[in-house]
């Protein structure tokens, strides 16, 4: 429940119209959350409880359902009613003649208490083309009930974008009520319909911010609300609020523990990176050679990629980003570029680990001084009686000229690892306490050497501001956690550096 308001508060920041907050008769946790959202002081959006219309042959106020839509204090009540003949005899067992009426009582009980009411017309396009007059009887029965807006359900998410245009087109007719787009992206086409039936004079869309839903998902609202704004022309957000977008999204990601999608269009990690050495040529001419929109315009940022499909433009784009002194065209550079190359043949992968990177130019363009050097490490991993596992890492480490002899144990050799090393350096380098590893990753490259493969080990670690990712390559998982490991705390003392380095 805090998790929802934490989301609730954000979209309301975004600046977002509606927020559905859950069904108050499903679950305690919607109850509660109902209660706990008038402390959030919302600027923009207002709050819709869910729920459906009353049950065949049961009095709305006696609905136990209608009763909690009513006690959760909202001012927006969603509720959704069958489109689909073929769901009212079969799902609800009930006849067609009750099923209008369910939805009549529903909306004018609740409009009789002061509430807007959204009515979804749930499974109305496979209701529309499998019995047209029936469909459109619901969304009347609606629109006579007092209905404020009347929203057109693609429930399975099967339709074509063709499908839905010229429904929506044919239903537009028949109505006066605002008329709203609900579609699932069970066949891939939920960001093309919601947009196709705004064409067809829809005005509200209802959506998920990534997508997130049953089955394949909802309508994705972080390719919608863009795609409104910067293609169509239409307004959705308050000004200047598109730009909070990707924020927003990569925030619900974390807040749902979701991976957040490095391909999702205008919000994802990919969606402004570039790789090909051609691409980044042009790039650096003009953006809009390789981009359809300035990433800035939704808060995402422009990427470029070092890899084995690089070339020297690339490498000038990375040495600007990490403010390297260098003539990119010199013998140097594609020395440089070969390397990382082969480097790549071997599994390095340096997309994703873009602080190994930046080290490796540095040391290649002999701007990086060692912080320490490793004299000798010992792992012992000991399996005990009580069938646990314990590791200790026994490490000599030079600093300064002077060497360190010190041990520590963990969970698991490359913990064990992680503290034997930072207790060698902390006396000279206090900074490394502030840093944590907070991912690890271990990908097998060759699946036909078995336990003697080749593993690449990608580490993410932070120091409660930002977060950075290191690579490391061997047959060996201790020797790629090691690489891995060093390059992370090496980048932390640069970063350091840097930053005591005097202004010009």
């Amino acid at each position: 429940m805090e998790d929802k308001l934490k989301i609730a508060q954000r979209l309301d920041q975004l600046g977002v119209s509606y927020i559905e907050g859950g069904w108050p008769g499903s679950n305690p946790k919607d109850i509660e959350f109902f209660h706990r959202v008038s402390e959030l002081n919302l600027e923009f959006a207002k709050i819709a409880a869910f729920g459906s219309t009353r049950k065949p042959g049961i009095p709305v106020q006696q609905d136990a359902n209608i009763k909690a839509l009513v006690e959760s204090q909202v001012q927006v009540a969603t509720i959704f009613g069958k489109a689909w003949d073929f769901h009212v005899l079969k799902a609800l067992e009930t006849t067609l003649e009750e099923n209008l009426a369910m939805v009549r009582d529903t909306i004018r009980y609740l409009k009789n208490r002061g509430m807007e009411v959204i009515f979804d017309a749930e499974h109305f396009f496979d209701g529309y083309k499998n019995n047209p007059e029936y469909a459109r009887e619901v969304c009347l029965a609606a629109q006579e009930a007092g209905a404020d807006w009347v929203v057109l359900c693609d429930t399975n998410g099967g339709c074509m974008t063709w499908e839905i245009e010229e429904i929506v087109g044919q239903i537009r007719k028949c109505l006066s009520v605002p008329l709203g787009i609900h579609v699932h992206n069970d066949a891939g086409t939920a960001v093309a319909n919601s947009l196709a039936a705004v064409r067809q004079g829809v005005t509200q869309v209802q959506g998920t911010m990534n997508g997130y839903g049953e089955r394949c998902g909802n309508a994705d609202l972080c390719a919608i609300i863009p795609n409104l704004e910067l293609k169509m022309n239409y307004y959705c957000l308050p000004p200047g609020r598109l730009k909070r977008l990707t924020e927003t999204s990569r925030y619900i990601s974390e807040v749902a523990n979701m991976p957040h999608a490095n391909n999702q269009p205008y919000v994802g990690h990919g969606a402004f990176a570039h790789k090909g050495g051609i691409h980044v040529s042009a790039l650096l001419k003009n953006s809009q050679t390789y981009e359809h929109t300035f990433p800035e315009a939704v808060g995402n940022h422009r990427r470029v990629l070092v890899s084995e499909l690089s070339g020297i433009s690339n490498l000038l784009y990375k040495a600007r980003e990490f403010d390297l002194d260098v003539n990119m065209y010199d013998a140097t550079s594609r020395q440089i570029i070969r390397q990382i190359k082969e480097m790549e043949n071997e599994g390095f992968q340096f997309e994703g680990a873009e602080a190994s990177l930046e080290l490796l130019l540095h040391k290649a363009f002999g701007q990086y001084q060692e912080y320490f050097q490793l004299v000798n490490l010992k792992i012992i991993v000991e399996k005990r009686e009580d069938n646990g596992m314990a590791a200790e890492a026994v490490i000599k480490v030079k600093v300064n000229d002077e060497v360190v002899h010190t041990a520590a144990e963990g969970d698991g050799p490359v913990n064990a690892l992680d503290n034997a090393l930072r207790k060698a350096l902390v006396d000279f380098y206090p900074i490394v306490e502030q840093m944590q590893l907070s991912d690890y990753k271990v990908r097998v490259l060759d699946g036909t050497a078995g336990t003697s493969a080749t593993v690449r080990v990608l580490i993410e670690s932070t120091n409660g501001v930002e977060k950075w990712s290191t690579v490391g390559v061997s047959e060996n998982i201790i020797e790629a956690s090691w690489q891995a490991l060093v390059d992370s705390i090496n980048y932390l003392l640069l970063k350091e550096s840097k930053k005591r380095q005097p202004a010009c």
